[in-house]
C-alpha cells in the first residue's frame, strides 16, 4: 500500500492486486476482532513501528501517520522511560528521533488500506490472484510485462512490484514463466512464539521496567509491546527444539509464567482480548534478483519482506520495509525506462542500504538461539573470548546504567543506525567493558530454568 502510494504521488497509475478479497472494515474494533487475512500469517501477531517507521511517515506519508494517529496509535518515548539506574534523567537536543507511533498489525493495515484506496492514481483490487506472469526476453534476458489473474485477466505494467511479504511466491512463478532460479538464502529462524493481547481497564498502557522492548529471561525471551487503543502484547519466544515449553499455548500455564517474572508481571494488568496465539516455521530468507553478474529477470522489484524477512521479534520489518519502498520510488523516477539499468541500480541500492541490516539480525538471532540452546541442555553458553563479542553481550546492561549507552541502544533498537557502526564510536566499548565485569552475567529477573519447567508442566 505505501509502495503504491509513493509511486501515484510521482505520477504513476498504480494497480494492486491483493489476493485475499474481504474489504477494508469500517472500524478498528471490527479489524481486530473480524477482518480476515489469510494471506498474513502474521496478521494477529505482536506489532511494533519502530522510530524509523515515523521518520518515513513523516518525510514521505505525513496523512498516514496523522491517521494512525487518530486511529488510536500509540506514541512511545523511550528517553521518557529511562531505566531506574540512570541518575542523568534530562533530555537532550536530538531525543525526539527516537519517539516512535505504533499500533496493532490490523489497526495498521486499516489504516494504510484506506489511504491508499482513497489516494487517486491507485486502484486496488482484492480477491484477485497472480496465477502466472507474463514476459517475453530481451538481449537474452526475460522481462517482465505483467502478469496473469487466476480469473485470466492479462495486466500489462511498465514495473511490477513484488509486496506479497513472507507468503510471496515469486521463485515458483519466475520457474513457471521460464526465468532462471532466484538467489535464495531460507532456513527456520528456530524460534517459536506464544502471544497474548490486553486492554487496558483504566487507559493507561503499563509502564516498561526494562531498559529494551526484548528481555532474555534464560532458555526464554519475552516481549512486551504497547500499542493502539490502551491495547498492548505480551509474546514469549522460544528456541523450537524446547518441547516441554511449547506448553506455554495453554492459557494457565503462559500467564503462570509471566506472573514469575518481576519486571512482567505488571503486563497482566489488563483484560485479555485474545488468547495464547502461537506462531512457528517463521523463515529468516533472503532474494537477490541479480545474480554471476545478470539480471534474473527485468521489470521487476521485491521490496520489503518480498526481498528479506527475518524472525519478527526486532520489529525490523515494516521499519525497513518502508524505508525501501521510499528507496524504490527514488529509483523509479531516474532510471525506469532502461529496465536493465534499473536492475542493477535497484539491486546496489538494496545491497547497499539494507542487506546489511538483514545480516545483522540474523547475527543477532543466531547468537540469542545459541544461548538458549545452551541454557535448555545445561551446557556452557557460548562464551564472548573476542573483544568486540564482549561488547556486544554486555551492551545491553550497560545501557540501562549509562545515559549515553541508552541512546545508542535506541539507535540500534529504532533500527536508526546498525549495530556494527555504533559499537564503533570513539569510547562506546571502553565504556561498555568498565561498567559491566567480565563475570557478571546479564540476566533479567525470572524463574530459574527448573523453575520454569515446574510452572509450565
Amino acid at each position: 500500500m505505501a509502495a503504491a502510494m509513493l509511486l501515484a504521488r510521482d505520477g504513476h497509475e498504480v494497480t494492486v492486486l491483493e489476493r485475499d478479497a474481504e474489504p477494508v472494515p469500517e472500524s478498528v474494533d471490527v479489524a481486530w476482532s473480524a477482518w480476515m487475512r489469510p494471506g498474513v500469517a502474521q496478521f494477529r501477531q505482536p506489532h511494533f513501528l519502530q522510530a524509523r517507521v515515523r521518520h518515513v511517515l513523516d518525510r514521505e506519508l505525513s496523512d498516514v501517520r496523522d491517521a494512525l494517529l487518530a486511529a488510536g496509535a500509540a506514541t512511545v518515548d523511550p528517553i521518557a522511560r529511562l531505566p531506574a539506574a540512570i541518575e542523568d534523567r534530562r533530555r537532550r537536543a536530538g531525543d525526539d528521533r527516537f519517539v516512535s507511533i505504533t499500533a496493532r498489525r490490523t489497526t495498521t493495515e486499516l489504516v494504510f488500506a484506506r489511504a491508499a484506496e482513497n489516494e487517486p492514481g491507485v486502484t486496488v483490487h482484492r480477491g484477485v490472484e497472480v496465477a502466472a506472469l507474463e514476459m517475453h526476453k530481451v538481449d537474452g534476458t526475460p522481462h517482465l510485462t505483467g502478469v496473469r489473474t487466476s480469473s485470466g485477466e492479462a495486466l500489462k505494467a511498465d514495473l511490477t512490484v513484488d509486496a506479497m511479504g513472507r507468503g510471496s511466491r515469486l521463485p515458483q512463478l519466475l520457474r513457471g514463466a521460464g526465468a532462471a532460479r532466484v538467489h535464495e538464502e531460507a532456513e527456520d529462524s528456530g524460534f517459536i512464539y506464544y502471544t497474548r493481547f490486553f486492554r487496558s481497564a483504566d487507559g493507561a498502557c503499563p509502564e516498561p521496567r526494562t531498559p529494551a522492548l526484548v528481555t532474555p529471561l534464560g532458555s526464554i525471551s519475552i516481549l512486551t509491546l504497547p500499542s493502539d487503543c490502551d491495547t498492548w502484547s505480551v509474546t514469549f519466544f522460544i528456541s523450537s527444539g524446547d518441547q516441554p515449553l511449547k506448553r506455554l499455548r495453554f492459557v494457565d500455564r503462559w500467564m503462570a509464567v509471566v506472573a514469575a517474572c518481576p519486571r512482567h508481571a505488571h503486563w497482566l494488568d489488563g483484560e485479555p482480548i485474545s488468547d495464547v496465539l502461537p506462531m512457528a516455521g517463521v523463515l529468516d530468507r533472503y532474494r537477490r534478483l541479480v545474480a554471476d553478474g545478470r539480471p534474473v529477470a527485468t521489470g521487476l522489484a521485491l521490496v520489503g519482506d518480498s526481498w528479506a524477512c527475518t524472525n519478527p521479534s526486532l520489529a525490523r520489518g515494516l521499519a525497513l520495509g518502508l524505508d525501501h519502498v521510499a528507496r524504490l520510488r527514488d529509483t523509479v523516477r531516474s532510471r525506469l525506462e532502461d529496465p536493465r539499468e534499473f536492475a542493477f541500480v535497484w539491486d546496489a541500492v538494496t545491497e547497499g542500504e539494507f542487506t546489511t541490516w538483514y545480516r545483522a539480525t540474523v547475527a543477532t538471532d543466531r547468537a540469542r538461539l545459541a544461548e538458549m540452546e545452551a541454557l535448555r541442555s545445561g551446557t556452557e553458553r557460548p562464551r564472548a573470548d573476542d573483544v568486540a563479542s564482549a561488547v556486544r553481550a554486555r551492551f545491553p546492561t550497560a545501557a540501562g546504567r549509562d545515559p549515553d549507552l541508552f541512546r545508542a541502544l535506541m539507535e540500534i533498537v529504532g533500527c536508526l543506525t546498525l549495530p556494527a557502526d555504533v559499537f564503533a564510536r570513539r569510547g562506546v566499548a571502553e565504556r561498555v567493558l568498565d561498567l559491566v565485569s567480565p563475570d557478571e552475567l546479564p540476566q533479567a529477573p525470572g524463574p530459574t530454568r527448573a523453575e520454569l519447567l515446574e510452572l509450565v508442566s
